[in-house]
């Protein structure tokens, strides 16, 4: 459903993030180019049109990375594929680390807009579209580009930006689980507007597109389910993830990697009871973070005969 390294070609690494191009990239970038080539007197500028959008999409994909890292979340890859870009982003299970996250990306479209109208309009207005055509009508593209993706990533559709803002904002109130569950709901219905748009104006591109949301939505009905039934279970006292400060579930939930036996490492004292392997960090249920046992421990309360 999403993108990996494989079959990408690493591009570079910036901040601590790399930047993968999906090979698929290259097929579409062909297509594009040549549906658009019809409007230019030259070949360079529709290659200049999807390099814009490929630098537009690589901005908004940072933005989610860096925000997610400034919010003390993990975020080290990136990468560009024919639907756009996937950051991989795993920032702090609170509601508020989530929604800056996602809010960033399309506030990277939000800063690029007047300068790309400024642009669009100042070709306009000097007289470009007389004198040099293809670089107007380049300047008013390329702001038309980052109008639609600013709009079309801003519907309220999982899991489009739009949508995973929606979850976050619900979070505040209706918790992770059911927050995620209305989500994916309402995505179910946007689904259903995208495909009968697709069909309605017999474009191929609104059918793969709907599809690959409603893959995700479903994905994220999955994960809303599992985390209403995580929430039912008792949890163990003296131990908090580091990350989301939830206090562990009770039960075999742990793998071991070598054996591949299920335990409960909060009893073990992350040592596997079948085989012996010890592991030195533990991964969270609720969160997916990972931390040194030692890290879970809560310090003890202090009582009064203790500071005597």
């Amino acid at each position: 459903m999403l993108p990996t390294k494989q079959g990408s070609i690493r591009l570079f690494h910036f901040a601590g993030i790399d930047l993968f191009l999906h090979w698929s990239w290259f097929l579409v970038a062909v297509y594009g180019v040549s549906v658009r080539a019809g409007r230019y007197s030259s070949l360079i500028w529709p290659v200049l049109e999807y390099l814009a959008l490929f630098v537009i999409v690589l901005m908004h994909e940072f933005g989610h990375a860096l925000a997610c890292r400034q919010v003390g979340g993990q975020a080290n890859q990136i990468i560009l594929w024919p639907l756009g870009g996937v950051a991989y982003v795993a920032p702090p299970q609170r509601p508020g680390a989530m929604l800056w996250s996602i809010a960033a990306g399309p506030l990277v479209n939000v800063a690029l807009a007047p300068i790309l109208t400024a642009l669009a309009l100042a070709s306009r207005a000097s007289g470009l579209a007389q004198t040099m055509p293809n670089a107007a009508a380049f300047f008013q593209t390329v702001c038309i580009i980052n109008y639609v993706l600013l709009f079309f990533n801003l519907l309220p559709i999982y899991p489009l930006d739009g949508g995973q803002i929606l979850q976050s904002l619900l979070w505040f109130s209706l918790g992770r689980a059911r927050s995620l569950m209305v989500t994916t709901v309402i995505g179910f219905v946007g689904v259903a507007g995208l495909a009968a748009v697709a069909i309605l104006t017999m474009q191929v591109w609104f059918g793969v597109i709907s599809v690959f949301i409603l893959l995700n939505c479903w994905r994220g009905l999955m994960q809303a389910r599992l985390l209403a039934q995580v929430a039912k279970l008792p949890r163990r006292s003296g131990f908090a993830c580091p990350g989301c400060r939830q206090a562990p579930v009770i039960g075999r939930f742990w793998k071991c990697g070598s054996c591949l036996q299920s335990f409960d490492t909060f009893e073990t004292q992350a040592v596997c009871p079948y085989c012996g392997a010890c592991f030195p960090v533990t991964r969270c249920p609720d969160c997916g973070s990972a931390h040194p046992l030692n890290e879970w421990l809560l310090a003890p309360p202090v009582t009064a005969s203790s500071r005597l």
